[in-house]
């Protein structure tokens, strides 16, 4: 029974010893992950298809609910047609008192923008996980969140071979690296980056 022990003992301690080899080691990644943006940093960016609630003070017929269009456009009574897509909602505010200062008082052009419904931040999730597809979270996720929404990797995913595929303002696409075993055991985690909208995350 000793023995019995002793050699039960013995393999938990060895395997005990590779899963902390396992989740330890991992593919050598060089990548600068500090020069990706991190979109917590500037707050949120409008984009096509979120709605924004505009309020001016005591003037309801300049306020209201309204959708970003495909364009990135919104249209408001007196100002007219506004760009909103790629700006935050402080910066959509001062372009819209500045608009509104060629028709009312200035002291009466107090004006607030809050982005009602997150319709724009969508993030693809494919490959070896349990439900990829796309999704659309109401706040900023990591790499590790959105494989973790689509229901974690399949028991055949190659986890330290996932790719985060990005698209540059340019249109020029790039692959960033992410390596499982390294992020969950804490020896790299920066590379659990932000990820911004329209970002696809490859499970392999």
């Amino acid at each position: 029974m000793r023995a019995i022990r002793r050699t039960w003992w013995a393999w938990a301690a060895l395997s005990s010893l590779l899963v902390a080899l396992t989740f330890g080691c991992g593919p050598k990644v060089n990548y600068d992950y500090s020069k990706e943006p991190d979109p917590r940093a500037g707050g949120f960016v409008i984009g096509p298809t979120d709605v924004l609630q505009v309020n001016v003070w005591k003037n309801e017929e300049l306020s209201g609910r309204m959708r970003v269009r495909p364009d990135g456009s919104i249209t408001m009574p007196l100002i007219g047609e506004l760009k909103a897509a790629g700006l935050t909602p402080e910066k959509l505010r001062d372009r819209i008192v500045a608009r509104l200062a060629q028709y009312i008082k200035e002291e009466t052009a107090i004006v607030t923008v809050n982005v009602v419904e997150v319709n724009s931040y969508k993030i693809h999730v494919v490959g070896r996980v349990e439900h990829p597809g796309m999704f659309s979270p109401r706040d900023f996720i990591t790499v590790l969140d959105a494989v973790a929404l689509a229901g974690g990797p399949t028991r055949f995913a190659r986890t330290d071979s996932i790719i985060v595929i990005r698209r540059d303002p340019s249109g020029a696409q790039r692959k960033i690296p992410f390596v499982y075993s390294q992020v969950i055991s804490g020896s790299r985690l920066e590379m659990n980056i932000t990820l911004l909208g329209g970002d696809t995350v490859v499970v392999p």
